[in-house]
This record gives structure tokens, C-alpha cells and sequence, in this order.
């Protein structure tokens, strides 16, 4: 009797913990794009502050409306600072509409597109590069595979608008030219300066891994925008350094580890304490003649009450895991 209760024990143990892996997977792939949303507003708003603060030219009126079109910015605009907004970003091929913040680390990533310091904003004469997720963080990036040569990439910037077309690029024999290509994550040299004024987009490749990058291009159709200094992290040939690596993409925050052992700590004390007060609570009614009813009725208020609580906690440890992993996809 003894072995069979190691061996219940055990099972019930791997079902709860193959429930915890299962939910954490829904995180992943649900539950990161609320804090990414809850972002994307934040940025919003602030992107919609500098263009009013920015803006150059003078309102007309239409009969009882004010309207104010397109204006330029000043040529002296400041470098942005990691985690500022620097551009809305939309592809209507593929339903992106996004709000583009300046960095590419882990925090940069999951609050939307990143745009690269050490290459130009967009609209701005050079190679303008953005990375992306593909799956998690609401995917803004999830469709590139799907891109067609000739699709447009718009940018609304502080400085006005700006359209980049999507390069075509070569594909297996006898097929159409792909708006795509793949490379390796040391493969830094799509983030290189040339004398082209594109756009380059990159996210994890293939889906749900961080084995590669999916790259596409696009080049600029409309007149560039002064430029602005960008971070001096660039080598004298207009290589990009190590900062910028496409691993960035994939890397893992350490700090977090604390924070997750302590957040996964307490949620589970949380559940335990409701699993013991659910079964302290349910032997108080074991002498009455509906026990069973009344011990039913006792565990389903306690875990009504406990659940909601281990479930924020969950969330908050889970936050913290997903930054330690290795590949944010």
C-alpha cells in the first residue's frame, strides 16, 4: 500500500506541474501581449505628445473643423533615449499597426517593434533596421513571411511620413521572387551602412524558435528626412558593434532570477494554504449527517477565494521566468 501511494503521490505531482508548464505556454503566447498592449498605449500617447509638441506648421479651418497638414519637423531633433517612441510604424499587408520604441533589449522588445540606436530613424537616409517579435508580445512581426515584393512599409514620424517598398528577393527555383530571406543571428552585416535608403525588419526564425532570423527589406520611395545623430556605437567601416547584435533577440535578463524565485515561491505557499484550509475547513463538517455536501460546498468557497489570488501571483512569476529564458521568440 505504501508504494501505491509514492506512486499516486507522484502522479498527482506531475499532473499539477504538467498544468503549471501548460499555463505558462499560455502566457507566453496570450498573456505577454497584455503588458505589451498596456505599453503600446502608454507610447501612443507619448508619441502623440512630441508630434503636437513638434509640430511646425499652422492649422487651416474648414468650415467649423481644424484641420493641420502634414508638418516637418525641426533638422535639430534630439537623439531619443531607450524606451522613448520614435515612430508608428504600419504594414497594411500584413495588419501591422504599431508604435516603434528606440532600443532593441528584452524590456524594448516586449513593449513593441525596436528600432535599432545605432542606425538612422526611420525616414532618414541610411539603413534604418527594426526587430520584432513573431509570437509572443501581441507578434507585431508574426506575418514578414508573408510580405510580397512591392508591399508598402509606412513610417509616421516626427518629421512626416515616409514609404518604403518591399525588396524582392531570390527564392527556390521556379518560384516568385520572396519578400524574405533568412539568416544567422552573427550575421550583423544586413544592419551595415550602404549608400541605400532602406528599411530592415528582422524577428526570430523559424516560429517558436530562435534558431535564425526572417530578414525583409524594403527601400525607401519617398525624399529622406534630415538626419539626427544616432548612438556612436558603430565601428569606423559603418559595421554595427556586438551592441547590436541579433542575438539581442534572443537573450536572457539574469536579474530576473531573484524576482522569479521569490514570485514562483509565493505562489505556491499560495496554493498550499488554500489546499490546507480547503481540507481543515471541509474535516470541521465530517460529524454532520450531508458531510459530504457540506465538506463540497466548504473546499469550492475556499478555492474560489484562493485561486484568483495564486493566479495574479502566477502571472507575476511568469513574467519574471519569461525574461530569464534564453529566447524570447
Amino acid at each position: 500500500m505504501q508504494v501505491w501511494r509514492v506512486v499516486g503521490a507522484i502522479g498527482r505531482f506531475m499532473m499539477r506541474a504538467g498544468v503549471l508548464v501548460l499555463l505558462f505556454v499560455a502566457y507566453q503566447l496570450w498573456g505577454t501581449g497584455l503588458a505589451t498592449q498596456r505599453a503600446q498605449d502608454s507610447l501612443q500617447n507619448k508619441f502623440e505628445s512630441q508630434l503636437a509638441s513638434t509640430t511646425t506648421s499652422t492649422s487651416t479651418t474648414v468650415g467649423t473643423a481644424s484641420t493641420l497638414p502634414p508638418a516637418t519637423a525641426p533638422t535639430d531633433l534630439p537623439t531619443p533615449s531607450n524606451g522613448d517612441p520614435v515612430a508608428r510604424i504600419r504594414i497594411p499587408a500584413i495588419g501591422v499597426d504599431y508604435i516603434v520604441i528606440q532600443g532593441v533589449d528584452i524590456a524594448d522588445l516586449k513593449e513593441g517593434p525596436g528600432h535599432f540606436p545605432q542606425t538612422p530613424l526611420p525616414g532618414q537616409p541610411g539603413n534604418v533596421a527594426l526587430a520584432g517579435h513573431r509570437t509572443t508580445y501581441l507578434a507585431p512581426f508574426a506575418r514578414l513571411d508573408e510580405l510580397k515584393p512591392g508591399d508598402q512599409i509606412i513610417f509616421d514620424t516626427l518629421q512626416g511620413e515616409f514609404t518604403y517598398i518591399v525588396d524582392p528577393h531570390a527564392a527556390a527555383p521556379g518560384d516568385e521572387p520572396s519578400g524574405h530571406f533568412i539568416v544567422k543571428p552573427s550575421q550583423v552585416e544586413i544592419l551595415d551602412q550602404g549608400t541605400t535608403n532602406m528599411v530592415t525588419l528582422m524577428a526570430c526564425n523559424p516560429k517558436y524558435s530562435a534558431r535564425e532570423r526572417i530578414v525583409v527589406t524594403g527601400t525607401l520611395t519617398t525624399p529622406p528626412a534630415p538626419a539626427t545623430p544616432v548612438a556612436p556605437a558603430t565601428t569606423a567601416g559603418g559595421s554595427v558593434t556586438t551592441d547590436a547584435s541579433l542575438d539581442a533577440l534572443a537573450g536572457g535578463d539574469g536579474s530576473a532570477r531573484g524576482p522569479a524565485i521569490l514570485w514562483s515561491a509565493l505562489a505556491l505557499a499560495i496554493w498550499f494554504a488554500t489546499w490546507w484550509i480547503a481540507h481543515w475547513w471541509a474535516r470541521r463538517d465530517r460529524g454532520r449527517v450531508d458531510a459530504k455536501r457540506r465538506m463540497l460546498i466548504d473546499k469550492v468557497i475556499v478555492y474560489a477565494i484562493g485561486t484568483p489570488i495564486f493566479l495574479v501571483v502566477l502571472f507575476v512569476a511568469y513574467e519574471n521566468i519569461a525574461r530569464l529564458l534564453p529566447a524570447a521568440y
